[in-house]
């Protein structure tokens, strides 16, 4: 009953509370301003690096995964088969739980009245915090991201072919790590995960994809009245 209690009830409460640490807001008030009211007004690593600099959006986007990523891989040492096999469902969905418990943390914060951001970067975490069933295909959804990012210089479109890409990089990368199709099969409950998560954050960017169709999305390096605006704030 104990066991019980911490895996399904104290381990995803704490990933939520890790997971609805928001940084982004933190970082703006080290800079004097609320960067809830500034550029798209969300609380991620974009805007962050939209608003602040780069250097600031790095670091909070590094921070936003490793608050996926810190609560998740714990959880797993503690719920994992300690011989390596592939653990039950009931076990892969408690894990599953922690890292939705810590990307709502981010998407649904209670500090803020439960408005946050997309949770591209803690979902990132999150998802390469199951070791190893979804890291790999959380890795690879990572350079996809980069790659598109820098090539369309969309972080929105860059997210949305990387959410889009993951449960097939998921199918092709767990079927050449088992090499049997029975063994993929015990991971349904990850496999489930891996299709909804994807759905959200693109549900999620459904703004960004408007403005994309339109041909109004803003891009990397783009001038912006914020900067502007952050400056004459900060004096």
């Amino acid at each position: 009953m104990t066991e019980t209690v911490i895996i399904f009830a104290g381990m995803p409460l704490a990933a939520y509370v890790i997971g609805a640490t928001p940084f982004g807001l933190l970082m703006g008030k080290l800079k004097g301003v609320d960067i809830r009211s500034l550029g798209s007004g969300n609380v991620g690593a974009t805007n962050v690096g939209r608003v602040l600099g780069a250097r600031w959006g790095y670091l909070c986007f590094l921070l936003d995964v490793a608050k996926g990523f810190v609560p998740v891989l714990l959880a797993g040492f503690y719920i994992r088969s300690a011989d390596g096999l592939i653990p039950p469902a009931d076990r892969q969905a408690a894990w599953l739980i922690v890292a939705i418990a810590a990307i709502l943390g981010h998407v649904l914060p209670f500090w803020l009245g439960f408005k946050g951001g997309k949770g591209v970067a803690t979902g990132l975490g999150a998802v390469c915090g199951v070791w190893p069933y979804l890291t790999q295909a959380g890795l690879a959804a990572l350079a996809i991201w980069i790659i598109v990012t820098l090539l369309s210089r969309y972080v929105s479109l860059g997210s949305i072919v990387a959410a889009a890409a993951f449960p097939v990089m998921f199918l092709v990368l767990n079927l050449i790590r088992l090499g049997d199709w029975q063994q993929v099969l015990r991971l349904w409950p990850m496999g489930v995960f891996a299709i909804v998560l994807p759905a959200v954050v693109i549900v999620r960017h459904r703004s960004n994809i408007r403005r994309l169709l339109a041909g109004t999305e803003n891009k990397i390096g783009r001038r912006r009245a914020e900067e502007s605006q952050i400056s004459a704030s900060a004096q």
